[in-house]
């Protein structure tokens, strides 16, 4: 009877939605917890080798604040927070404790919904990219939140709590996860995604004949290394001529298609259909300069342009063939294409990638000036010249 007694107390106090919300709140502070230890420790996170959408995210520079504080960290505090408030909402609970633990898991779940839906606006319009792990995370969140947010109002708490307080106390969350996003946009540097590393001994290239923007004599001349599948290289590439302007010529890029695809480059630990097409563009795009380097500029232009609507989505191999045949003649490019220059170019740029990488990391675009390299997100041409000047670092025009 004692027995039968505990159980039916222990159904009320922890009915099986506070059994799931235990669950997604762990759930979640243990996604947390990995992204805070990654980026603490280093490394590459499972299925997230170097390039990849997921290594994008997660080495961005909006992964973290300022860039100091760890966006993960900040999120397995509030989750270690919610799970401790989530033991205080019980019917054996004081009341006044009880309602300051609703309280403050109200808040949460306000600061956790704006939190991702600003983390998945981010990932979707500015990174360009997704990452698994912070997806899983920013759902979970959601659900979490959504259930704390309903029993508040229709159940546990209603006696403790009213529906008024409740929109304040979400409202509430709501404004901090705005003002995060705030100090992000404020705080965070625009310079770079990655600190800048330093290299020694990497692969030479010969400007002279490979595909530049700008000229081979320019006293600066910075390895590009961008894949043709590659949103953050297509916001790139239209900088480019404007930089080289600014540098009244004395600045030239050297491009080095660099497919994130396991077929030619070894050094991508797992190949995501986002780059299914990388090695063969490349080879396309380096046959177009290896037949007439006269209109690469004009293939590299089409390739990066929209072919209609505001989103940019890569060419296919089929039309970028169609297109290199129209600009150089079907003969002069198939004749390009077996030439064994295109395949030591493309080795030479995978194994710059390679050495370039740390601990697994190190996406693209990537910006090579000397002995030092730099993952650049600029908003602008200005911007990107603030980047190599500061970065890299490129002398002042």
């Amino acid at each position: 009877m004692v027995i039968y007694k505990n159980k039916v107390q222990l159904q009320k106090s922890w009915p099986a939605w506070r059994y799931f919300l235990t669950g997604l709140n762990l759930l979640a502070l243990v996604l947390s917890a990995i992204m805070s230890w990654h980026y603490l420790a280093g490394g590459s996170m499972a299925g997230c080798g170097g390039g990849s959408p997921c290594e994008q995210v997660l080495n961005s520079r909006w992964s973290t604040i300022a860039g100091i504080l760890p966006v993960s960290g900040l999120a397995m505090g509030v989750y270690l927070s919610m799970l401790v408030a989530v033991f205080f909402i019980g019917p054996g609970t004081d009341s006044s404790i009880r309602k300051l633990a609703w309280f403050v898991l109200l808040i949460l779940a306000g600061a956790v919904t704006g939190s991702a839906i600003w983390f998945t606006i981010l990932q979707k319009w500015i990174i360009g990219s997704f990452c698994f792990y912070c997806m899983t995370m920013h759902i979970t969140g959601l659900l979490l939140s959504g259930i704390i947010i309903l029993k508040s109002v229709f159940k546990s708490s209603k006696r403790i709590i009213n529906p008024l307080q409740v929109t304040g106390l979400v409202l509430t969350g709501l404004f901090i996860a705005g003002a995060l996003a705030i100090s992000q946009i404020v705080l965070t540097s625009t310079s770079s995604s990655n600190d800048t590393e330093y290299q020694n001994n990497l692969p030479a290239i010969d400007y002279k004949t490979a595909p530049i923007i700008g000229s081979p004599d320019a006293p600066y001349i910075v390895t590009l290394l961008f894949d043709y599948e590659c949103s953050h290289c297509q916001k790139i590439h239209f900088m480019l001529n404007e930089a080289v302007r600014q540098y009244d010529g004395k600045l030239a890029f050297a491009l080095c298609p660099t497919p994130l695809n396991r077929q030619c480059n070894p050094y991508v630990l797992r190949d995501v259909d986002a780059f299914n097409n990388s090695c063969e563009l490349a080879k396309i795009g380096l046959s177009v300069w290896k037949a007439n380097p006269e209109v690469f500029p004009v293939f590299e232009d089409w390739m990066f342009s929209f072919e209609s609507g505001d989103s940019w989505f890569p060419r296919s191999p089929e039309a970028a063939k169609t297109k290199a045949a129209e600009l150089v003649s079907k003969e002069k490019f198939e004749a390009a294409l077996s030439d064994p220059w295109i395949k030591e170019y493309l080795k030479t740029s995978v194994q710059i990638f390679g050495q370039t990488l740390q601990s697994g990391k190190g996406g693209i675009p990537k910006m090579i000036y000397g002995s030092y390299w730099v993952i650049p997100e600029p908003y602008n041409a200005n911007d990107l010249v603030r980047i190599l000047q500061k970065n890299l670092p490129l002398p002042n025009s």
